[in-house]
Parts: C-alpha cells; structure tokens; sequence
C-alpha cells in the first residue's frame, strides 16, 4: 500500500505544504501513521480525502462547513451530490462554448461571401498578432542596450559635477550619437506599416518615418501605396524591403 509525505501529498493534489499542514491542525487530514522520526505519512485513502477537500474548496466552501459536512454519517451521498452538480455545470460551459465555436466557424465561412464586411481589417488583426512576438523581441533589445546607456550618462554626469572629470561625459556623447543613429536604423530595418485606408503592409523613407509624430504602436505616415496621410500601425517587417 502507498504512503506518501506531506510534501508528496501536497504535489498530487496541486496545493502547498503549509495548506496539508493546516488541514491537519483543523481535523481534516490527519496522517493514518507517523514515521519512526516522527515524519507525517498518508494512505492513499488519505490522498483521495484530500482530492475530495480540495473539490470542495474550489466549490467556495469554508473550511468550517468542510469539516462538518465531513462528520455527518451520510456524507459520501451529499459529496456524490455536489460531484454531480459540477459534472452538469462543467459540461453546460462546455455546450456553450462549442456552440460559441460553432458560430464563429459559421461567421468565417460567411465573411468569405460578405462584399459589405471588411475582410481585409480582419486580415490586418490578424496580421498585427501573427507578428507581435517579432515586434516585442525587437524593442526589447533595443531597451537592453539603451538601458546600460543611460545608466554610463548618468555616472558620466556625476563624475563631472563631483570630481570635475568632464572627459568621461564627451566619450558618452559621442557615444550616445553612434548608438543613436544605429538604433534608429536597427528599428527602422525591422518595422513595417499597415495603411488603414488600403490595407497594405509599406515601409516609408528613413526620415519620414524617424520624424513622424507616433504612439507606442502607431506612426503618422503616409502610404506609398495609395498616398493615405495619417496614423499606421506598426507590425514587424524584418523581411519587406523599403
């Protein structure tokens, strides 16, 4: 027959170590032995009374009404009860979302027959998440080596001011302008644009797009395919040439 510790106990049924603990303080689980060292050992009829604790936690119920549910003679049926109930109400969701799918199955396959929708917005959504892991990984190193920059500025400007040493700030400044223009480059190589007007994924000149007015995830630009001026968002567009 099976024994488990309390930290093996406590793994199979996804809580943590203090929560068996206490439930043995409570009365509710307590360990059917002790090991020669004094160690807590379970059964595995006391791994499927836990099973059952953790069941009706996840049910909202206190501990308090726990423990006496537990104690009355007949508590097996009132538990088979409540497992019935939540077998009902689990598989109702699951009608409900199939039939959730089943619509949305239903609503692609008419969006392909539908002039009046615009399928091609869809498409840019789709897109814009197809691409916003590449987009992220790109600002992300951006940020790694834009940090480091600053954090040299800030000590260049302090050894300036306390110790009169104003060489360190120069070498940063030209510093800062050579990670300047690299960075600009660096992002502009790796960033697109889908026009709202046309739906088409452009990359607009170097200067136009370095001095556009723009938001975390848009740029004021104007399409080179259809000649749109406004906001377009941005996508990652590693692989489209300018």
């Amino acid at each position: 027959m099976s024994e488990y510790t309390t930290g093996e106990i406590a793994k199979l049924c996804g809580v943590t170590v203090r929560t068996v603990q206490y439930y043995d303080t409570r009365g509710l689980l307590v360990p059917s032995k002790l090991s020669e060292g004094g160690r807590r050992l379970y059964s595995e009829e006391d791994l499927k009374m836990m099973q059952i604790i953790c069941f009706l936690r996840e049910l909202g119920l206190p501990i308090d009404s726990i423990t006496q549910l537990l104690s009355e003679p007949d508590s097996s049926s009132v538990i088979l009860l409540l497992l019935d109930q939540q077998e009902k109400e689990l598989r109702d969701k699951i009608s409900k979302d199939q039939t959730k799918l089943n619509k949305l199955e239903e609503l692609k396959r008419g969006l392909k027959d539908v002039e009046n929708i615009s399928v091609e917005s869809i498409g840019d959504i789709a897109y814009i998440m197809e691409n916003k892991k590449k987009l992220k990984k790109v600002r992300m190193v951006i940020l790694g080596v834009g940090i480091p920059i600053n954090v040299i500025e800030i000590a260049a400007i302090v050894l300036w001011i306390v110790k009169g040493i104003w060489l360190p700030f120069v070498l940063w400044l030209v510093m800062d302008i050579v990670f300047g223009v690299w960075i600009s480059r660096y992002y502009y190589r790796r960033v697109a644009y889908i026009c709202p007007q046309c739906h088409e994924v452009f990359k607009p000149a170097f200067k136009q797009m370095f001095w556009a007015r723009h938001t975390p995830n848009t740029r004021k630009l104007t399409c080179t395919n259809c000649g749109h001026h406004g906001f377009c968002v941005e996508i990652y567009g590693g692989n489209i040439s300018a």
